[in-house]
């Protein structure tokens, strides 16, 4: 028996390390690139180390456009997107899973099927209400939105995790004096810290790395997010990969800085919300 568990942690772990390498050699790549001459980058057969080590596509490729400036548009997006997701998609929450009204289970039913409506399916008439508003070409439709709920599937996300909390809490504070708000904001929103701290994250990643709502609604460079400033960068440098690597990389840190800080978040809040239905 010993030996059929070691046979087998051996399998087990062989099988990770190998997705491990599968998951982390395009990043791998990306980063060795970022440091490397033109020369080394078309070398046969590939150089694996950059040697020599070199920062050029980082000083010189990150000039040429205004990266900067994409990275503050891209920061202010995401904050208020975050604002709007974590307040209005709680508060929804909150009133779908502790509070008694008439027909909360029927809209609650309704808000479901809204998840299962294609985003592309409303992107048409959408965009025609965002421009007879002429805000088109401004940061109204990005964030706005944000501020009207947060999401369906937040919203169920959130609502599946204040379920698990015990109706005591409520009845216990309502007995001191305090309120619906109150209970929400001293009692609810500390206990549902996974949930909140995922909602957050696939918050911050989605605004972060969408790049076709930017796309439909904005049109002057000065305005354009990171994702879009890449697009730009691969358009004008399809065949420098240095530079596109480089461009890449800084983009790609505050996600990954992100998601490693807090991805125990992310695994804890989603498996909790499914204890009770």
């Amino acid at each position: 028996m010993k030996i059929r568990k070691i046979i087998a942690k051996c399998v087990i772990y062989t099988t990770l390390f190998a997705g491990l390498f599968v998951w982390l050699f395009p990043f791998y790549w990306i980063l060795r690139t970022s440091f490397m001459e033109r020369i080394q980058i078309l070398a046969w057969p590939p150089e694996w180390i950059p040697s020599p080590f070199t920062l050029d596509n980082y000083l010189i490729g990150l000039s040429i456009l205004p990266f900067g400036r994409f990275y503050l548009n891209t920061v202010f997006i995401v904050l208020v997107n975050l604002g709007g997701v974590l307040f209005t998609a709680t508060l929804c929450a909150y009133s779908f899973s502790r509070l008694r009204w008439p027909g909360r289970d029927k809209i609650f039913a309704i808000l479901l099927t809204a998840m299962m409506l294609p985003g592309a399916v409303t992107l048409i008439p959408v965009f025609i209400g965002w421009s007879n508003l002429g805000l088109v070409n401004t940061y109204f439709p990005l964030t706005v939105p944000a501020w009207f709920g947060g999401g369906a599937f937040f919203i169920f996300l959130l609502r599946q995790f204040f379920l698990t909390i015990p109706r005591e809490y409520d009845e216990a504070a309502i007995v001191d004096g305090a309120g619906y708000f109150r209970i929400y904001t001293s009692i609810m929103l500390p206990l549902i810290r996974p949930a909140f701290v995922a909602v957050a994250m696939f918050t911050f990643i989605n605004n972060w790395n969408d790049f076709m709502m930017p796309l439909i609604y904005l049109s002057d460079p000065d305005r354009f997010t990171i994702s879009m400033g890449l697009r730009a960068f691969q358009g004008m440098f399809s065949t420098d990969y240095g530079f596109m690597m480089a461009a890449t990389v800084v983009s790609t840190i505050p996600v990954l800085l992100v998601f490693l800080v807090g991805q125990k978040y992310i695994v804890e809040g989603v498996v909790l919300s499914g204890i009770k239905g």
